[in-house]
């Protein structure tokens, strides 16, 4: 041990360490400055930096013995309060800077240690300064940070007041389709949002700390678990195994499809007789530190017989493949497509056809903060769970049997998450937590490392996908054949909705009147396939998107006048036969047309032997909702004080539930005069939050909103009086009107049948990408320059909401188009190896434009979001690249090698 004095946020503070202790260690667990967050703790995120003798640090990767004695060190804590914002935080707040919030507190630091260095920067000085320091953020796609740094500076030079930046609500005090912040982003800017890590390092004493003992291979049987030598290991409590769970120990998958042919109970809580993917979990250590419980896992000893590992789906589909699951087929589900006519003999007679195969793989969520949850019994056999779960209620009738819990004893609660993208949709840790603090009958807490998060959490599932088309000669499409292969990994949880995504989505944006096509999806022990932003959609766009362009090749057309030509109109239906509920395409071109033009001619303008510029284009299009009649709960109060409380299950992962949630009370209310600041959110508990349904799929929005419309609308009936005006709470106690009312909402919308037609969403989101790149012909690399998107995502509910999923949408897509991968286990298990898209691989200059049409199904007007800004513009990434080089990349992503090596092929 040593002893330390340092200076931390203006404040002495003498302290007793170990010279190995990381600074964040100390300033989280010894003074519980929890603003200081620990994401990747490799120092690839900046999400612990703190400013340490006036120079910015990760302080993850700051080792005590380092740390000079009477430094001074800043963190957020120390730059700003909720009542007494530094103009960074109050910029960050006005831009929608905080929208998960996990690295908020990190590059507010970060912004504080630039202006201190450089008090009137460029934006490129900004981009620069974030990419120098590796301030890493996954929801926001950075261009709104830099605004809000740009901003930040003005205040700090007097060149504008702090109150100026924040907006004025209109006269009659209306929040709908305003710029009205989050009311979580003050606690996000000021490092006092408590994510699962800030909770568990205020736990209660007793509260035993989780280790696990994974699989180090990908495909085995288990002869044996030999756990005695790690329970006489020093703090250790208890070893849980398979024979401790008291249920079934197995992960419903929930299968909807009747034709699948696997039962949906394939997925273990803790490995019994087999391991189906790398980092399957077989024990848990459950000790008084997370450093006793890691020491004794190691002395776990797993006797595993190897098996043949089959990590892609050609592989488990070859002949003499084993059955991964004993009893089901590799191959568990298949989907057909059949719309309109048979295709053969259009194909045979059609002026022109086209066909290739695409690859779309395993991309990485990559979220900055690492799984965390935990569990702790109460009285009469009852269990919580706190997770990061965009599910609760899902995941409660997916956990429960396995775990051996009465439904009714147990609840699962949504900490503040730092961002999921959507592998919350399946449960991770939640049955983990479970099973240990039932065994233990103690609190437990387990926070997975970065490593753990990559390698042990789903991925989005890679398709194999071959596309014909048929066309005339001016152009119009006849008809289109499919054939697509869904690499599921080893657990069939929503693997057959996800293949129906196929059926839906390939071709999406045009009126096809004759379609023909099968996918199946095929069991792998690579990563488990979860939900991922736009889920189905960018595997499937990106094939009929990228053939669309090869298609225009060969009619010698323009990309944009070919898809001009066969979007949705009058009289078009969607490959599933519905009517599209918003005929707005043809309004998008016109106004993308001018921009394009420009972006054509500038492209020619800049190019060169060296470095070669083209212009790529996309349609997206996706469904909101799960798909038929998708339903949502949602319930007001009115409380003794004359506030109401809005209690809701809409998960927040990032993209905005309190506001979304917020803005449509709000805008129902509004009849009443209520305020925003009236109105309170309770959200996100079982056990007093109704089921509004999982946080995916865009649904909520619409679903979610439709409930909160609805119950909202019947307060304000039981409230209005026969003049107009409004009971108080007094008088509706009074003449005995109940004061709380339940809002339930369900999708106008069918399943789609065997042959995937059907109306399966009650509301879409439609858009237009372009991307204006650049590729260095020596190299092979490409450098997006400009993301420009018009969209149609109905009326918006908050312009800060809308435009954050739009920014972090098209990032997410750049990444996918050019960098990220999660295929070679080790490689991949870090953000640098998984080719995480920093500041300076995401354009600055991205422009959005809406054309809002109201949607009939949607509340007041609203449909969806999340999902449309990563369902194609990864694909006019790609076209961009051709348009440019003249190379075309069909295997995603398109690494400077891969682009470079078919340069040379030229």
């Amino acid at each position: 041990m040593i002893k330390k004095l340092l200076r931390v946020n203006g404040i002495a503070r003498t302290l007793l360490v170990n010279e190995e202790d990381k600074l964040s260690s100390v300033l989280r667990d010894n003074l519980l400055l929890t603003g200081v967050k620990v994401g990747c703790g490799q120092g690839q995120c900046g999400a612990c930096n703190v400013i340490l003798n006036g120079k910015l640090v990760r302080s993850c990767a700051t080792r005590m013995k380092r740390v000079e004695d009477e430094a001074e060190v800043t963190t957020v804590e120390g730059i700003g309060t909720p009542d007494n914002l530094h103009p960074i935080q109050a910029a960050w707040m006005v831009h929608g800077g905080a929208q998960c919030g996990f690295c908020t507190p990190g590059f507010i630091v970060s912004c504080k240690a630039l202006l201190d260095a450089i008090p009137s920067p460029t934006r490129e000085d900004i981009r620069a300064w974030f990419q120098k320091y590796r301030n890493a953020c996954r929801c926001t796609g950075y261009k709104q940070l830099v605004d809000a740094v740009m901003d930040a500076a003005r205040v700090l030079r007097g060149e504008i007041a702090m109150e100026d930046l924040f907006a004025k609500l209109p006269e009659d005090g209306r929040i709908w389709g305003t710029s009205f912040p989050r009311p979580s982003a003050l606690a996000k800017v000021t490092g006092t949002c408590d994510y699962g890590a800030d909770l568990g390092i205020k736990m209660p004493p007793g509260t035993l700390r989780l280790a696990l003992v994974q699989a180090e291979i990908s495909h085995a049987n288990i002869k044996g678990i030999d756990t005695a030598e790690a329970e006489a290991m020093p703090g250790v409590y208890k070893v849980v195994t398979h024979r401790d769970v008291k249920g079934k120990n197995r992960i419903s998958g929930l299968i909807t499809f009747p034709t699948n042919k696997g039962d949906g109970w394939d997925r273990p809580i803790l490995c019994d007789e087999k391991v189906f993917q790398f980092g399957d979990a077989i024990a848990i250590v459950c000790a008084d530190t997370e450093e006793n419980a890691k020491a004794a896992a190691k002395k776990v000893k797993v006797d595993l017989e190897p098996l043949p590992e089959y990590m892609s789906a050609p592989a488990a589909m070859a002949e003499d493949a084993m059955e991964i699951h004993p009893g089901t087929p590799n191959v568990y589900y298949t989907q057909a497509i059949k719309k309109g006519e048979e295709t053969q003999a259009i194909f045979d007679s059609a002026d022109v056809v086209v066909e290739d195969d695409f690859y779309v793989g395993r991309q990485p969520h990559m979220p900055i903060e690492p799984d965390v949850g935990f569990a702790y019994p109460g009285e009469d056999g009852k269990l919580t769970i706190h997770s990061k779960s965009i599910g609760i209620h899902l995941h409660h009738a997916m956990i429960a049997p396995g775990l051996g819990i009465d439904p009714e004893k147990l609840t699962l609660v949504q900490n503040p998450a730092g961002g999921t993208f959507g592998y919350k949709f399946s449960p991770t840790m939640e049955a983990l937590v479970g099973v240990a603090a039932m065994a233990t009958e103690k609190p437990v807490f387990l926070n997975y490392t970065w490593f753990q998060q990559q390698t042990y959490t789903g991925k989005r599932s890679p398709f194999f996908v071959n596309v014909r088309l048929a066309a005339d000669k001016d152009g119009t499409l006849k008809a289109m054949e499919s054939d697509w292969t869904v690499d599921h990994g080893p657990y069939s949880e929503f693997g057959d909705l996800l293949t129906l995504r196929g059926a839906q989505f390939i071709g999406a944006g045009y009126n096809i009147p004759n379609i023909r096509g099968e996918g199946r999806t095929v069991c792998t022990n690579h990563a488990w396939g979860s939900a991922f932003r736009a889920y189905g959609s960018p595997q499937s766009e990106f094939s009929s998107e990228v053939l669309m362009d090869i298609l225009a090749e060969k009619l010698n057309m323009d990309p944009f006048d070919l898809r001009v030509k066969n979007i949705y109109r009058e009289g078009s239906t969607t490959p599933t036969g519905q009517v599209p509920d918003a005929l707005s395409f043809p309004e998008m071109f016109e106004i993308l047309k001018p921009k394009y033009e420009a972006a054509k001619a500038d492209a020619a303008k800049k190019s060169t032997e060296e470095e070669k510029y083209g212009v790529g284009l996309s349609v997206g299009v996706y469904g909101c909702g799960l798909d038929g009649p998708d339903s949502s709960e949602a319930r007001v109060q009115l409380n003794e004080d004359n506030t109401i409380t809005l209690f809701n299950s809409w998960e927040d992962h990032g993209q905005g539930a309190d506001m979304g949630s917020l803005g449509t009370a709000h805008e129902a209310l509004r009849p009443m005069g209520i305020t925003p600041e009236q109105i309170k959110l309770v959200m996100n508990d079982t056990s007093i939050t109704p089921n509004s349904g999982p946080a995916g799929g865009s649904r909520s929005q619409v679903v979610t909103g439709q409930a909160i419309k609805a119950a909202c609308e019947m307060l304000v009936g039981a409230m209005r009086k026969g003049d107009g005006s409004f009971r108080n709470f007094e008088e509706m106690k009074a003449e005995n009107i109940p004061v709380e009312y339940t809002g339930t909402w369900t999708a106008p919308a069918t399943n789609c049948d065997e042959n995937g037609q059907g109306n399966p969403f009650a509301c879409y989101t439609y858009g237009v990408f372009m991307a204006e790149v650049s590729v260095e012909m020596a190299t092979g690399k490409t450098t997006v320059h400009k993301m420009t998107a018009v969209g149609d995502v109905g009326k918006i509910n908050n312009q800060l909401v809308v435009d954050g999923q739009m920014y972090g949408g098209m990032a997410q897509a750049i990444g996918l188009a050019l960098s990220e991968d999660y295929e070679d286990i080790k490689k991949h298990s870090t953000m640098v190896g998984a080719g995480f898209p920093y500041i300076k691989s995401i354009p600055d200059d991205m422009e959005l434009i809406y054309v809002e049409t109201p949607r009939e199904h949607g509340p007041f007007g609203a449909s969806g979001i999340g999902e449309l800004p990563l369902t194609s513009p990864h694909a006019a990434v790609i076209n961009g690249i051709y348009n440019a080089a003249r190379v075309r990349i069909k295997r995603l992503p398109a690494t400077p090698d891969k682009v470079l090596e078919a340069i040379k092929a030229l």
